[in-house]
C-alpha cells in the first residue's frame, strides 16, 4: 500500500468514523447510555492516572517503582506470628502481579539489598521473603512521597466529571486520619 493510499484510507476512516456523543475516557469506546462499560473505563483511566502520577514521583525521589514500593509495603507489614509470613505467591496476588513476574521483582529488590529470602521453615518447598532494614528505611522515606502524589494525582482527577464520583468514592474508604 503506498503512502498515498494510506493516507487517503486514514481521511476516509476519520470522516467516517462515529463521533462519540459524550466525552469518555481515553482509549474506550463510546457508548450510547451511560453503563457497565463506561463505568469500568473511568475507574481504569483513574487507575492509570494515579499510578503513574506516583511512579514518576517515586522514580524521581526514590529509584522506586510502584510495584517495588507495593512488595515492600505488602512485606513489611507481616509478623512472626501463625500465618504472619507470606510466600510468593500470596505476594504476587497482593500486588496484582504474576508469580513470575514478582519472583524477578523480589530478585531485583534483594539485588539491591532492600529484601532477603530465606526458606520456610515448616516446609523447605516454601521461600518467605523479609524485608531488611534497608529496605525498612527507603519504605519510610519513600511513604510521604507515594502518600503526597497519591493526594495529588486523586485531586486532579476530582476536576475530571467523569472521574469525580470514582475520586469520592475512593476518599470515603479511606479510614479517618
Amino acid at each position: 500500500m503506498t503512502q498515498q493510499t494510506r493516507e487517503k484510507q486514514e481521511t476516509q476512516e476519520t470522516v467516517e468514523a462515529p463521533q462519540p456523543a459524550a466525552p469518555t475516557a481515553p482509549g474506550c469506546p463510546p457508548a450510547p447510555a451511560p453503563g457497565l462499560a463506561q463505568g469500568w473505563c473511568a475507574l481504569s483511566a483513574l487507575h492509570g492516572r494515579i499510578e503513574s502520577h506516583i511512579e514518576r514521583a517515586l522514580q524521581t525521589g526514590h529509584d522506586l517503582s510502584v510495584r517495588e514500593f507495593s512488595v515492600l509495603n505488602v512485606l513489611s507489614e507481616q509478623h512472626d506470628g501463625p500465618g504472619g509470613h507470606l510466600r510468593m505467591h500470596q505476594v504476587a496476588d497482593s500486588v496484582v502481579l504474576s508469580q513470575s513476574a514478582t519472583t524477578r521483582l523480589v530478585t531485583r529488590l534483594e539485588d539491591r539489598g532492600l529484601l532477603s529470602r530465606y526458606l520456610c521453615p515448616d516446609d523447605r518447598r516454601g521461600i518467605y521473603t523479609n524485608v531488611t532494614p534497608d529496605g525498612l528505611a527507603l519504605l519510610v522515606e519513600a511513604r510521604p512521597t507515594h502518600d503526597g502524589a497519591l493526594r495529588e494525582a486523586l485531586q486532579d482527577a476530582a476536576q475530571r466529571p467523569e472521574l469525580a464520583p470514582l475520586v469520592t468514592a475512593v476518599e470515603t474508604l479511606a479510614p479517618p486520619e
